[in-house]
């Protein structure tokens, strides 16, 4: 079952430019790994249903919810143009759509195309709560590449054993850090590796010869991971849905939030080929699932008893594997890059230990030194508001957030070699709805330096409402003496890996107003509070402004 909003050729021809459907949050029972359980689903379906749709289309989705969870849906990398409202992340642009509401988004796909997703942006639910979003370019516009025989949705996650939400909660509460996944997922599916699983594989059946398009999405929660094939060549083309030179590698690394779709051509003998998943964990002393998730990419003509040739994955801690990639990632063809800068910011990410302040220490406060995890942007843990950003800034409803978050850290040392780890004597953060207001228009940079407060890491950061070009890239501390920046031809993400020990410059035109998130896709960074929100103010313009809210707009 899918959701098909709009196909390419003929039968787009024949719909409307307006879509909708009605979709229903509700619990399914499902049963992995010896254990049945009731987890949250859209229309019952893990993963999620598939959008299809093309570019310029308008999409209308009518969401119940009929589950006992509280939901929100983002649209992953959809810019929202004139839709900010429809956005998604709980608290930032809406409240929660609670039991027994409804609440209809409305977006367009304003000169977007390629592979995005959608999740739950509420708590940890977008753990099973996620699917793809399929974008066809105009009938007529191809690919800019030789067409694929066949395409493929290849959706990483991780599945856990207990409920989501009293994960979440138990860990924030004991102030440590979260358990591992029970198991990696490849299109839900844990593969032989894992307990009673040894059905439980995704396959893909090929023809020899002919070349497949392979749509890429990282959903999983808390976990960066490495994918490859065994024995084959991925052609990189497409990233965060925007179109890349070719790159062709061996493996790759996608962080959550993160899509990108390859070329695979089906050259080898026949044979049953891994598609595997494994974990790429730059942080030091963190537990994670290290068992890997194994698919087949398997040729027509094998046989049922034909064992499957493994797939060479880096180790877990292989910085220079993930890094080799996004160092050759470059647009299709030359863009234009924001060169005069009006807003230069600089934010550190990292994570914190708060000191203690529990009277029962021994249960509520479990991080390194007897304190409680936190993360930060320029030290600054972001405390998410009782009601939507977005509705009191549109409303000028006061005492929700602050217009003061610092576009300099608060104090400038040697970030990556000689930050304070002495948790939690000196590694403390402040707490606070703080955002940051852009004017309409601003040509903005954005330095993403991280930090060794802690421990290193690398930190996939999204960026709701905009994509960025990603102008500079490197390890080490940000220093704009030394730093080479691409001006021609970077990249065009929504979602950026800062490098363990590194730092990411990005850059944007602040052309869409509303409020838009800025955060850690890893969940427990999100819950422990590394995220900002950027107000974009309105322009002159009619097409400038941001709309009323909707009717039907969730209530707290």
């Amino acid at each position: 079952m899918l959701w098909v909003l709009c196909h390419n050729g003929e039968e787009a021809d024949q719909q409307d430019t307006m879509i909708s459907r009605r979709v229903q949050v509700q619990t399914t029972s499902i049963t992995k790994l010896c254990n049945t359980k009731d987890i949250p689903t859209i229309n019952g379906m893990y993963p999620g249903p598939v959008v299809y749709a093309q570019e310029e289309d308008k999409v209308t989705v009518r969401v119940a919810n009929e589950s006992p969870y509280n939901i929100t849906i983002h649209w992953h990398g959809i810019r929202q143009r004139q839709s900010c409202w429809s956005d998604g992340p709980s608290y930032i642009t809406q409240c929660p759509i609670q039991t027994g509401q409804n609440f209809t988004y409305v977006f367009t796909l304003v000169q977007q195309k390629g592979t995005f997703f959608w999740h739950a942006h509420v708590s940890w639910l977008r753990a099973t709560v996620y699917g793809a979003i399929v974008v066809y370019p105009k009938k007529g516009v191809p690919y800019p590449f030789k067409f694929p025989y066949e395409e493929h949705i290849i959706i990483l996650g991780e599945y856990w054993m207990k409920d989501m939400v009293q994960i979440e909660q138990a860990v924030l509460a004991s102030g440590g850090s979260p358990p591992p996944a029970d198991a990696l997922t490849i299109n839900g599916q844990p593969g032989p590796n894992y307990n009673c699983s040894a059905n439980d594989i995704y396959k893909i059946d090929v023809v020899p010869g002919k070349t497949y398009l392979l749509r890429l999405i990282n959903a999983a929660l808390n976990q960066e991971h490495f994918y490859a094939i065994a024995n084959h060549r991925l052609t990189i083309v497409e990233v965060d849905a925007e179109y890349t030179k070719p790159l062709t590698t061996d493996r790759i690394m996608l962080g959550p939030g993160q899509t990108l779709n390859v070329l695979v051509t089906a050259d080898k003998p026949i044979a049953r080929y891994s598609m595997a998943m494994g974990p790429y964990q730059s942080a030091k002393n963190v537990s994670f699932q290290n068992i890997t998730s194994i698919a087949y990419f398997q040729y027509f003509g094998v046989t049922a008893n034909d064992l499957s040739l493994p797939a060479a994955l880096p180790r877990f801690d292989d910085n220079l594997a993930a890094k080799t990639v996004m160092d050759g990632l470059r647009s299709l063809n030359p863009v234009t890059v924001p060169k005069e800068i009006e807003r230069n910011l600089f934010v550190t990410i990292g994570l914190n230990v708060q000191k203690c302040r529990s009277k029962n220490p021994q249960k509520d406060c479990q991080a390194k030194g007897g304190g409680v995890m936190a993360a930060s942007m320029n030290n600054i843990s972001f405390i998410k508001p009782k009601a939507s950003i977005l509705e009191a800034y549109y409303k000028n409803i006061s005492g929700y957030f602050t217009k003061d978050f610092p576009g300099l850290p608060l104090k400038f040392y040697d970030f990556v070699n000689g930050a304070p780890n002495n948790p939690p004597n000196d590694t403390n953060s402040l707490n606070g709805t703080r955002t940051y207001v852009l004017d309409y228009g601003s040509k903005v940079q954005l330095i993403l330096q991280d930090t060794s407060t802690v421990s290193t890491e690398n930190h996939p950061i999204h960026l709701h409402g905009y994509s960025f070009y990603v102008v500079g890239y490197g390890t080490g501390n940000y220093d704009p003496d030394t730093a080479n920046f691409n001006l021609v031809d970077p990249p065009y993400m929504n979602t950026i890996g800062v490098p363990v020990g590194g730092w990411a410059a990005i850059r944007f035109v602040a052309d869409n107003p509303g409020a838009w998130f800025m955060h850690c896709h890893l969940e427990i960074h999100l819950s422990w509070g590394l995220s900002v929100v950027f107000i974009v103010k309105n322009g002159e313009g009619p097409l400038e402004r941001l709309p009323h809210p909707p009717a039907d707009l969730p209530r707290c």
